[in-house]
C-alpha cells in the first residue's frame, strides 16, 4: 500500500506525492491521520524561513489526530486506538510517525477534529505559560492573539486556574468571541492604543504573565503593563523580530523575558510536558470544561489554500487539514 503527503515544490507550489507505508521504531507509533493541525511554523517552513531539523521529516505538519496503524513494541499503544500526537514533521499526510511519549489517547466523547486542535497548542501553552512563566492560580494573564489556536487554549486554561485574563484581538467580532471564552477584559488593538485601553480598564502595571506571539512594537507595551516580578513569554514574531524597549522597566519591575520555539525542545522536555498536559489539561477537554476554538478544515490537497487563509489573519480558532 501507499500513503499520500504534501510536498513543497517551491514557496508558492505544493503537490501531493505517494510513498510506501510508514514503519516506526519500538518507542513510536504510525498513525492513520484523520486531521492535521495547521500552524504558522508550517507557513514559515514553506517559505523557507523555518527549515526542519536534520532528524525531522521534511513534510510539513506538527500535530495530528487519528488511529494507531502500527504500534512499536515499547510504545504502550495498541493498533486501532484513537490518538492525537505532536509529530516531528510529517503531519500533512495520510500516515504519520509520532513518538509514544508525545502521543495521547483521545478521551471518549471527543472527536478526531477536536483532538487535532490540541497537541501543539497544549504543549506550547503549558511549556511557556506554566513551566517557563510560572503562571499561578489567581494571577493575571495577558494573551496576545487570543482567538488563535494557541491563544484560545491559554485563555481557557488560565480561567480554569481562576486567573484574571486580558486578551487582545483585532476586530469587535473577535473580542466578542474572547468574552464568550471567558476573557475578563478584551483589548481591540485596531482601536486606541493598548496602553490607553489598559489605563482605562485600570490594569496597567497589574499583569503577572504575558503570552506574546506578536513581538515587534508590542514589546515595550508588554513591559509597561507588567506588575513587579512579571514575566513575558515570547513565542512568535508576527509584528517582527526587532523591538526597541526601555530596559529601565525591566530593572525596576524585576521582569523576566523568556522565549522558546517548539523545535528547540529536547525529547525529554517534550515527554515531561506531555505527561503533565495529559494529567492536567486533557481532563478539562474530557469533561467539557475546555473546548478548543475551531475555525474550519480543508482537504489535504487544499494545503496551500489553507495556509493562505491562515496568513490573511481573518480566522478565529484552529485550522485543520482533513487527511483521512
Amino acid at each position: 500500500m501507499t500513503y499520500h503527503f504534501i510536498h513543497i515544490e517551491d514557496p508558492e507550489t505544493l503537490s501531493i506525492k505517494e510513498g510506501e507505508d510508514l514503519t516506526c521504531g519500538a518507542d513510536e507509533v504510525v498513525i492513520d491521520v484523520a486531521y492535521a493541525g495547521i500552524n504558522r511554523a508550517d507557513v514559515l517552513q514553506r517559505m523557507g524561513f523555518y527549515p526542519p531539523p536534520p532528524d525531522a521529516s521534511p513534510v510539513m505538519g506538527l500535530e495530528v489526530s487519528g488511529s494507531v496503524r502500527v504500534a512499536g513494541k515499547d510504545s504502550g499503544f495498541s493498533v486501532g486506538e484513537r490518538v492525537c500526537a505532536l509529530v516531528h514533521g510529517g503531519g500533512y499526510a495520510t500516515q504519520s510517525i509520532a513518538k509514544a511519549a508525545c502521543t495521547m489517547r483521545i478521551p471518549e466523547g471527543v472527536d478526531d477534529l477536536t483532538a487535532a486542535c490540541l497537541p501543539e497548542a497544549f504543549l506550547t501553552v503549558w511549556y511557556n505559560v506554566i513551566v517557563r512563566a510560572s503562571l499561578k492560580a489567581g494571577e493575571t494573564l495577558l494573551v496576545h492573539g487570543g482567538v488563535s489556536g494557541i491563544g484560545n487554549i491559554a485563555v481557557q486554561l488560565a480561567k480554569a486556574m481562576n486567573c484574571r485574563v486580558i486578551a487582545t484581538a483585532g476586530t469587535p467580532e473577535k473580542c466578542e468571541i474572547l468574552k464568550n471564552l471567558g476573557a475578563d477584559i478584551c483589548l481591540n488593538y485596531s482601536e486606541s492604543t493598548l496602553t490607553e485601553q489598559c489605563q482605562a480598564q485600570g490594569v496597567m502595571g497589574e499583569v503577572d504573565v504575558v503570552l506574546d506571539m506578536v513581538g515587534g512594537d508590542f514589546e515595550q507595551f508588554n513591559l509597561e503593563c507588567l506588575a513587579v516580578d512579571g514575566r513575558i513569554a515570547c513565542i512568535g514574531l508576527m509584528r517582527g523580530g526587532q523591538s526597541t524597549i526601555d530596559l529601565t522597566q525591566l530593572l525596576m519591575k524585576r521582569a523576566t523575558l523568556t522565549g522558546s520555539t517548539l523545535r528547540r525542545l529536547t525529547p525529554s522536555e517534550k515527554a515531561r510536558c506531555f505527561e503533565e498536559v495529559n494529567a492536567h489539561m486533557m481532563p478539562l477537554v474530557a469533561t467539557g470544561a475546555m473546548s478548543p476554538l475551531f475555525d474550519r478544515s480543508f482537504d489535504l490537497v487544499q494545503a496551500l489554500e489553507a495556509q493562505t487563509y491562515m496568513a490573511s489573519g481573518s480566522h478565529a480558532g484552529k485550522l485543520l487539514l482533513k487527511c483521512g
